[in-house]
C-alpha cells in the first residue's frame, strides 16, 4: 500500500499549500476574521465535493457487473493515469504563478465584497485536489484488488499524517527539504505511478482478449524479482514492473515514457519548476 500512502501524502501537501497561500493572504486583509470564516467554509465544501465524487464512483462501480464492470474499472485506471500526467504538466506550467493566480482571484472578489465568489475560488481549488485524490485512489484500489480495506485506510491515514509533517518542514524553509526538492521528487514518483496504472489497464485489456498480447509472456524475470512477492508487488505497484509482461504491455510502457518526455520538454513546460510556491508563507 506504499502507493496509496504516497498519493495521499503528495495530494494532501498540495492541498495544504493552497490553503496556506489563501490563509496567509487573508490574514493580511482588513476583514481577516470574516474572510477566514469563508476560507474554512470553502475548504469544507471542497472536501465535501470530493467525498461526493468518491461516493458516486463507488456507487457506479457497485451497480456494474460483468463486462460493464470490467470496462468501468479499466476506464478509471487509464483515466487516473492520464490525470496524473495532466496534473504534473499543469504544475509545471502554473507552479511559479500559483500563488499569484489564487491571490488575484481572491482580490477581485474582496474588492467587490463578493464573499461567495471567494468561497467559489476556494471550493474549486480544494475540490480539484480532492477529486484527483479520489480518482487516483480508486485506480489504485482496482490495481490492488484483495489488498484489504483496513490496510488501504491505514495507508491513507499515515499519508495524511506525513503530509502535515512535511508541510510543516517545508514551511520552516529547511535546506534539507525545499519546495523545489519536494515537487521534483513527487513529480518523478507520480509519473512512475501513472506508468504503473497504465500497465495495469493494458494488462487487463490483454487478459480479457480486448488487446492482443502479441508475445505473451515476452520474458520471465521472476528469478530476479517476482512481482507476486511483497517486495516485487510494491515495485510493480509503484513502477509498472511485471515479471511476465506481454509485448503489448512493453510497447505501451515505452510509448508512455516517450509521450511524457515530449510533454515535459515542450516549450510551454520546460524550465517551469514550481519552486516559487514556497511563497505560501506570504
Amino acid at each position: 500500500m506504499g502507493d496509496v500512502l504516497f498519493v495521499v501524502w503528495r495530494e494532501s501537501v498540495e492541498a495544504l499549500l493552497v490553503i496556506g497561500i489563501l490563509y496567509a493572504w487573508l490574514r493580511r486583509q482588513p476583514e481577516a476574521g470574516q474572510g477566514l470564516r469563508y476560507l474554512w467554509l470553502g475548504v469544507g465544501l471542497g472536501l465535501g465535493a470530493a467525498v461526493l465524487l468518491g461516493t458516486m464512483v463507488l456507487k457506479a462501480a457497485s451497480l456494474l457487473d460483468g463486462d460493464s464492470g470490467e470496462i468501468f474499472q479499466i476506464a478509471m485506471v487509464l483515466f487516473a493515469s492520464a490525470l496524473i500526467v495532466q496534473m504534473v504538466c499543469w504544475m509545471r506550467r502554473h507552479g511559479r504563478t500559483l500563488k499569484a493566480e489564487l491571490e488575484q482571484g481572491m482580490q477581485r472578489n474582496l474588492a467587490s465584497h463578493n464573499w461567495w465568489g471567494m468561497v467559489a475560488v476556494i471550493v474549486i481549488a480544494i475540490a480539484r485536489e480532492g477529486s484527483e485524490t479520489v480518482i487516483f485512489l480508486y485506480g489504485l484500489g482496482v490495481q490492488q484488488q484483495g489488498g484489504g480495506l483496513l490496510s488501504f485506510v491505514f495507508s491513507a491515514l499515515v499519508g495524511l499524517g506525513l503530509a502535515f509533517a512535511t508541510f510543516a518542514l517545508l514551511q520552516a524553509g529547511t535546506r534539507a527539504l525545499s519546495w523545489r526538492t519536494f515537487f521534483r521528487f513527487s513529480e518523478a514518483m507520480l509519473l512512475l505511478l501513472a506508468a504503473a496504472l497504465l500497465t495495469t489497464g493494458v494488462e487487463k485489456l490483454v487478459s480479457l482478449g480486448w488487446l492482443p498480447g502479441l508475445v505473451d509472456p515476452l520474458w520471465d524475470s521472476s528469478w530476479l524479482l517476482d512481482d507476486s512477492t511483497t517486495t516485487g508487488g510494491l515495485v510493480a505497484a509503484l513502477t509498472g514492473y511485471r515479471a511476465h509482461p506481454a509485448l503489448t504491455m512493453l510497447i505501451a510502457y515505452v510509448a508512455y515514457w516517450g509521450v511524457v518526455s515530449w510533454l515535459l520538454r515542450a516549450p510551454a513546460l520546460s524550465g517551469k519548476a514550481p519552486s516559487q510556491v514556497a511563497a505560501a508563507r506570504g
